[in-house]
């Protein structure tokens, strides 16, 4: 899989998945198996609660060479959810 690049330099998008609430339970998994994670999000979506044309939208970013380690870890979470929540 393609990752996106972020504007964080040793960061990597690894999942952008819609809504905060997702992204938080996705960021405490991540973080329970000891990889860190940064939220990135537009205030816009959290302030008003809209998720369409990606306003609603969070990036999951962890250090580059855990990428493959956090993918992993939320495939094994969401095995049949994850084409739904990749951009």
């Amino acid at each position: 899989m393609k990752r996106q690049t972020s504007r964080f330099p040793d960061l990597t998008v690894i999942r952008t998945v819609p809504g905060l609430m997702r992204a938080q339970v996705l960021k405490a998994k991540l973080e329970a198996e000891g990889i860190p994670v940064l939220l990135d999000y537009e205030s816009l979506g959290r302030v008003y609660g809209i998720t369409v044309d990606g306003l609603g939208a969070v990036r999951l970013l962890v250090p580059r060479d855990r990428a493959e380690e956090a993918e992993a870890i939320i495939e094994e979470q969401q095995p049949g959810d994850s084409a739904a929540a990749e951009s």
